[in-house]
């Protein structure tokens, strides 16, 4: 078993650095192997069977967080806190609306790693490798901060177990108290989203004033539970972290509950998807415009060939102008194959622009019409949207155009903060939430009807 969990090496591997010294990288893995698993293999389980249930259109997932996590951020608990509010509320209006559960997966607590087109970058004709995040390189473009340092993944390891510790201490410790629902709105007053969100939050604590009253006391309104994921980029790390599980003797990556391939590492004969197919987590595939239903069938055979339920979830990132025209294809190639999958939306990805002023930045818009476009053809199709995977924070930042906020090209340099790729704000996470709501309110009703 063990010498099957490498067989990676021997495969095409996309997108990884160049570290300068082999030496260096076994050592930071080595170290790695002797470390506690960040996540424990019972809760990969758990989720992978909320995911399921998601596939069967009995709940819906909310997957967010940043682009890329960054070394600074991760040692601010206000703003892990900030993140983890955002998709509370977020979540809080999903259920109100949909009367449905929300499985609540961070982008976060190991998202510190990404694929560059460009394997270098020049800037004034000088020539550096590109910025891979924080568990690779630095973001300053310097020969010293740009070399690829194995030592960042350990790095990114510590930065992770202390993003968890935090999020599990809001989750259980009563910040996600439904009593709280109130409080995680402080402070925003100008999005008409806000007062929208105060409506339902007055509502819920109604609810539970009479549920207070009629006895009824459930430990379901004081805690939630939220999974950490992010992309299985860099192998060196994933490998290292792969360990054996006590109680089923099988191999689970123990940096996330839930990792996914990239849409630009998902070749079924190469190394990343050789390295998920032997470990048992829930995961997830990045299907971009580009993949066929032939691409998403070998996937299915590499992945979950037994077809079993949570295993596998398909993130469709299309674009707005694309996706009612492939989705369709793909979605009927892979349900006349019979296997399980959960479809989940991406509508960030494929809808990045560069600003007239140079700001790579995505229209609200188009997010919004991706995210419509996803349920129309699993609505006209009779199968199952399962969620929503955004790239958002839980700051007031401007990186994204429009909105009820209506940011527009020139605002966009006010507090532009992402090192990557640009993010909903706190106000645009709830809009989209309060969309969403809808279109899952108007399917079940639809359904209901039926």
């Amino acid at each position: 078993m063990y010498r099957s969990l490498e067989r990676w090496r021997d495969l095409p591997a996309k997108h990884q650095p160049a570290w300068p010294d082999p030496h260096e990288v076994r050592r930071a893995a080595t170290y790695l192997r002797s470390m506690p698993p960040l996540v424990f293999a019972g809760e990969a389980d758990t989720l992978k069977a909320e995911i399921a249930k998601a596939g069967r259109g009995e709940a819906f997932i909310l997957q967010g967080g940043d682009c890329a996590e960054t070394f600074a951020d991760s040692v601010s608990a206000n703003r892990i806190r900030a993140k983890i509010q955002t998709i509370l509320q977020m979540s809080i209006v999903l259920t109100y609306g949909a009367a449905l559960p929300i499985v609540k997966i961070g982008r976060m607590a190991g998202q510190y790693a990404k694929p560059r087109s460009n394997p270098m970058e020049t800037r004034n004709g000088i020539e550096l490798p590109a910025y891979m995040g924080d568990a690779v390189n630095g973001h300053a473009f310097t020969p010293e901060d740009r070399i690829p340092d194995p030592q960042r993944m350990i790095d990114a390891y510590h930065r992770s177990a202390t993003t968890l510790n935090l999020i599990r201490a809001f989750t259980g410790g009563g910040f996600a108290d439904m009593s709280e629902v109130h409080a995680w709105n402080k402070g925003f007053t100008e999005n008409p989203a806000y007062k929208k969100y105060e409506t339902i939050a007055a509502d819920i604590d109604w609810a539970l004033r009479f549920m207070k009253a009629a006895g009824i006391d459930s430990p379901a309104v004081r805690t939630v539970d939220m999974y950490s994921s992010h992309e299985s980029l860099l192998l060196e790390y994933e490998n290292a972290m792969t360990r054996i599980d006590q109680r089923t003797s099988a191999p689970y990556n123990t940096s996330a509950h839930f990792v996914w391939i990239g849409e630009r590492t998902r070749e079924a004969d190469g190394a990343h998807v050789d390295m998920l197919s032997r470990v048992r987590n829930p995961i997830g595939v990045k299907l971009g415009p580009t993949s066929t239903v032939e691409d998403a069938l070998r996937l299915l055979d590499k992945l979950n060939p037994e077809g079993e339920e949570g295993r596998l979830t398909f993130i469709t990132r299309l674009g707005s102008s694309k996706v009612r025209e492939l989705l369709p294809a793909l979605v009927e190639g892979v349900s006349a194959d019979g296997r399980p999958v959960t479809w989940v939306t991406d509508p960030m990805h494929g809808n990045t622009i560069t600003a007239t002023n140079g700001y790579k930045t995505r229209r609200m818009d188009d997010v919004v019409d991706e995210v419509r476009g996803f349920f129309e053809v699993h609505n006209s199709l009779g199968t199952i949207p399962g969620g929503l995977h955004i790239e958002l924070t839980g700051d007031s930042v401007t990186e994204v155009l429009g909105g009820s906020e209506e940011l527009s090209e020139e605002i966009l340099s006010q507090r532009y903060e992402t090192l990557v790729d640009p993010r909903l704000n706190h106000g645009q996470s709830l809009e989209l939430a309060f969309l969403v709501s809808q279109m899952l309110r108007a399917r079940t009703s639809g359904l209901r009807s039926d």
